[in-house]
């Protein structure tokens, strides 16, 4: 699938919500979803700084894909983690770099979150935009 396909997918399932209560409450189950990361990957080279909690994010390639694993130690930021993996994960560095990510307002994310934890959203965007750069030009 592709990026743009991917947020059309969670656009239309956020749409199906009433409230925002039942939109955290989905994005909680979403992090639970999110595969373990290995124990090791939980170093502090790997933490994302910018965010409030705790929020480890680590990144191989293969076949010129970037694929993502994460966790945080706070249950909302852990689903907002999975949304974004579910987004960026399997891509090529090019289009990671290339998306532009309009599903956030789309679903209002950012306009619900506390000031710290959409800092901490804007952090995540931006390291997983570093890591997309490291390989792309790796690839070059």
């Amino acid at each position: 699938m592709t990026i743009k396909e991917i947020q059309e997918e969670i656009i239309d399932e956020f749409s199906m919500f009433d409230d925002w209560m039942e939109r955290y409450e989905y994005i909680i189950d979403l992090g639970k979803s999110l595969p373990l990361i290995d124990e090791s990957f939980k170093i502090d080279e790997n933490l994302i700084v910018g965010c409030q909690s705790k929020v480890w994010l680590h990144s191989e390639i293969k076949d010129k894909k970037i694929n993502f694993t994460a966790d945080s130690d706070a249950i909302l930021t852990k689903g907002i983690v999975a949304i974004l993996l579910r987004v960026f994960n399997n891509q090529n560095p090019k289009d990671i770099l290339d998306t532009d990510l309009y599903f956030i307002d789309k679903i209002g994310l950012k306009e619900h979150l506390s000031p710290t934890r959409a800092n901490g959203l804007v952090s995540m965007i931006k390291q997983i935009k570093l890591y997309a750069l490291a390989y792309k030009s790796k690839l070059s």
